[in-house]
This record gives structure tokens, sequence and C-alpha cells, in this order.
């Protein structure tokens, strides 16, 4: 009864390792590109830096002795969003002016 035991116990493993290796070789896009999740991608330049495509039409880029940095102060970051939310424009904000600056201009 034990071995039954041991052996379902093994092929969960397996086959929980084989999800985890497919997740991982699945990250893995087009060359030097790497899919991060959430629509996200990285990406070292031509020049070293690491690129994250997909917040927006032009990657963030930084070197990579930068990010770290950045992500330390993380939780600064997002407490600083949540202090002056009433400030910041969302990128529906940026589409909705553009397209009343464009409706104004048709007008005019």
């Amino acid at each position: 009864m034990q071995h039954n035991h041991d052996a379902k116990a093994l092929q969960a493993m397996i086959e929980q390792l084989q999800a985890e290796n497919a997740a991982l070789k699945a990250r893995k896009v087009k060359g030097d590109t790497t899919d991060l999740g959430d629509g996200l991608c990285a990406k070292v330049s031509e020049k070293g830096a690491v690129s994250i495509y997909g917040l927006g039409r032009f990657p963030v880029t930084l070197y990579g002795e930068q990010f770290p940095r950045l992500l330390a102060v993380g939780p600064q970051i997002l407490a600083f969003i949540v202090e002056n939310q009433g400030k910041l424009s969302t990128k529906e904000d940026a589409k909705a002016r553009k397209a009343a600056e464009a409706a104004k201009a048709k007008a005019s």
C-alpha cells in the first residue's frame, strides 16, 4: 500500500515539474525577449540596457543596475501614487483629452 502512495506522490511531482518546465519555456519568446506575464516582456536593448515592453507606446528602458534601485523603492512609489491620485492622469484621460482637442480643432 505504501508503494502505491509513493508512486502517486512521484507521479504528482513529475506532473508538477513538467508544468513548471513548460511554463518557463513558454516565458521565453523570440530570441532575447522574455515574456514577463501580464502583457509585459523584457529585452536587452542594443546599448545593453533592460527594456520593458507592454506598458505603453514606448518601452521603459533602464540600465541593469537601475532596476534594482527602482524596485527597492517600489512601496514608496506606490505610496506617492496613492497620495497624488487626484493629480495623476490615466491613459483614458489622455485619450479623452486628445479626442476633445481634435474635435475643437475640427470645429474651428
